[in-house]
């Protein structure tokens, strides 16, 4: 018997990942040249959340299922839908809130799709830089079409690491130990607060690794992806803040740092 479905070119999905990341990339640059409006907060007073969030969602919700009707879609901003393909769509239409609302231009669309083996295809677009990154299972991460790959670093007494800090002020404060426990071990730390873009710096070679705690799917998905299609290593497991921590960065350094993370 043979599946109602015909199995997904991954390359497809990519192409699809990418060109909706792109659309609501355009999108939201509109919304920081007119100003922000209906700004909200979500979790805690500095956990933002605005006009731009939700339009930007909605749009990625109507591209992606015109084009994929019967997938399932998980987004953050709370767009969800169950399918009937076995695929599911991981998007968080708006990475960086915070510094969108502050005009840091470090902000990102974050666009992927997983199947039962995991993260299948994705893509991320930072529209301030117009870069995007894609990545399709087996077949490599691209930045702007062209082949990416991980540093070769293997001292991470020499790695540049990224991390990213929670809006909950307690895990906030358990996450700054880890950081000067760390910050003697490795060349230095950068914050820049958008973790899909950690993520895919990390798989473009312009930082060594990545590692946060508590952070989402929607988070991690596209850019987990990216990492290990450029030769990196990721994991995403219980950490010692009681919560999952991510863990990424290229395969000199990944044991040693997930260990001193630990």
């Amino acid at each position: 018997m043979t599946s109602v479905h015909a199995a997904p070119d991954p390359a497809v999905l990519r192409d699809l990942a990418a060109a909706a990341a792109r659309e609501t990339g355009a999108l939201l640059l509109h919304h920081a040249e007119r100003g922000l409006r209906g700004l909200d907060t979500k979790s805690t007073a500095t956990d933002m959340v605005s006009d731009a969030d939700r339009e930007a969602e909605g749009l990625l919700e109507r591209l992606l299922m015109t084009a994929r009707p019967d997938d399932a879609l998980l987004g953050e901003e709370g767009a969800g839908r169950t399918g009937t393909t076995g695929l599911r769509w991981v998007v968080d239409p708006l990475d960086g809130t915070t510094n969108f609302v502050f005009g840091y231009p470090h902000w990102a669309v974050s666009v992927a799709v997983e199947d039962e083996h995991g993260v299948l295809a994705g893509a991320i677009y930072d529209p301030s830089r117009d870069e995007l990154f894609a990545a399709a299972r087996g077949m490599g991460a691209t930045l702007n079409g062209k082949a990416i790959h991980t540093r070769a670093t293997t001292d991470l007494g020499q790695a540049l690491i990224a991390t990213g800090f929670s809006y909950n002020a307690q895990r906030r404060a358990a996450q700054s130990i880890q950081v000067a426990s760390l910050i003697g071990e490795i060349r230095d730390i950068r914050r820049a607060g958008a973790a899909a873009l950690d993520l895919a710096w990390v798989a473009c070679g312009r930082i060594d690794g990545f590692w946060e705690s508590g952070i989402n799917a929607w988070d991690w998905a596209a850019g987990s992806l990216l990492v290990l299609e450029a030769g990196g290593r990721w994991q995403c497991e219980p950490g010692p803040l009681g919560v999952e921590q991510t863990v990424a960065a290229c395969p000199g350094v990944f044991d040693e740092l997930a260990l001193l993370v630990a």
